[in-house]
C-alpha cells in the first residue's frame, strides 16, 4: 500500500478538490482526505502507477507538489534536518562575507558547493579564509539583523517533539549559529562546524574536522543508534549537495527547495510547500499541528 500526497503552498493554497478527486479517481485510490483543505490532501493505492512522473511535472506547472510512499512507516521518530537553506532562509557564510566586504565571492563558491560542483571540505576552507580578520560579534548582529526562519519551521519541530520525536540540526555551517536557531525553533541538539578566534576576532580558520557530508550521515547514524532505532525511522530534510548523503539514507529524504543537482537525485522533492509539508508526507492533519 502506498500513500499519494498532493501539497501547495500555504500562500497560494491552490489545491482543489477537483485535482485531489480525480487523481485518486484515476490511479484507482481509495478516498481522498483532506490534511489541510486546499493546501495538502492524500489517498492511498495498492500499487505505483506508471505515469507518476509525467503527473509530477504537469503538477510542478500549477505549484503542486507530489509524493508517493509506503503508508505504512511514514509517520517517523526523528527529524533530521540542514540549518542554512532550509531551517533558515540565508547562507550564513554569505552573510558573514557580505559584512566583510567579499560577498559576492563567498556566494559564488557557495552556490558551487551546494550544487555539487565544489569539494564541500575546500570550499569551506576557502569561504572561512576570507573572513579572517571580522569581529565575533558580528555574528550576533547577523543572527538579530539578517536571520530569518524558515517558514512551517517552529510547527515542524514542535509537532514532532509533542509527538515524541527527537529533532537534530546538523549543519555544515557554524556553532555559532546553530546554536541560537536550534534554541529558538526547539531543536533537541545541533551539530556543525566551529569558527577559530583569538581575541574576539575571526582567524579565518575552522575547526577539524570539518562537518560535511559524510559527517551528516554518521550523525543520522548515531542519532538513530542512541535512540535504539533505525536509519528508516528519520525523516531528513536539506537543499545542497552535502544532504544528499543523509536524505538516501534517512527513511524519508525530502529535497526541500533544493539544488537541481538535489532534487535530480532524492526520493522525495517539494519545490512549493513550505516546511510544514514534512509533517503533511507524515500524515499529519494541521489541527495537530503544535505552534509553540
Amino acid at each position: 500500500m502506498f500513500t499519494v500526497s498532493l501539497i501547495a503552498s500555504p500562500v497560494t493554497a491552490n489545491l482543489e478538490s477537483a485535482l485531489l478527486d480525480g487523481l485518486a479517481k484515476s490511479w484507482e485510490g481509495g478516498g481522498p482526505r483532506w490534511l489541510n483543505p486546499g493546501v495538502a490532501g492524500e489517498f492511498d493505492i495498492t500499487a505505483m502507477p506508471a505515469d507518476v512522473e509525467q503527473v509530477w511535472s504537469d503538477l510542478q506547472t500549477i505549484g503542486i507538489d507530489l509524493a508517493i510512499q509506503p503508508t505504512i512507516g511514514r509517520r517517523k521518530s526523528i527529524l533530521l534536518a540542514d540549518m542554512d537553506s532550509t531551517m533558515i532562509e540565508q547562507e550564513c557564510v554569505d552573510e558573514l562575507a557580505d559584512v566583510a566586504g567579499v560577498g559576492p565571492r563567498v556566494a559564488d563558491i557557495t552556490a558551487r558547493a551546494m550544487n555539487g560542483e565544489l569539494n564541500f571540505h575546500e570550499a569551506l576552507v576557502e569561504r572561512v579564509g576570507l573572513l579572517a580578520g571580522l569581529r565575533e560579534t558580528v555574528i550576533e548582529d547577523v543572527l538579530e539583523t539578517r536571520i530569518t526562519m524558515a517558514p512551517g519551521g517552529r510547527e515542524l519541530v514542535a509537532t514532532m517533539r509533542a509527538n515524541g520525536g527527537y529533532a537534530a540540526l546538523v549543519s555544515g555551517g557554524f556553532t555559532s549559529f546553530t546554536g541560537p536557531v536550534a534554541a529558538r525553533l526547539g531543536f533537541d541538539e545541533d551539530r556543525a562546524n566551529t569558527l577559530l578566534a583569538e581575541g574576539g576576532v575571526l582567524t579565518g580558520h575552522v575547526a577539524l574536522p570539518v562537518l560535511g557530508r559524510e559527517a551528516k550521515v554518521e550523525a543520522l547514524q548515531e542519532i538513530a543508534a542512541a535512540r535504539g532505532l533505525t536509519t528508516a525511522d528519520v525523516i531528513a530534510v536539506g537543499d545542497g549537495a552535502n544532504d544528499l548523503g543523509m536524505l538516501q539514507l534517512a527513511g524519508t529524504g525530502v529535497a526541500l527547495h533544493a539544488k537541481p543537482v538535489v532534487a535530480a537525485q532524492a526520493g522525495i522533492r517539494i519545490n512549493h510547500g513550505d516546511l510544514t509539508a514534512l509533517l503533511y508526507l507524515q500524515g499529519y492533519r494541521v489541527s495537530e499541528f503544535v505552534t509553540d
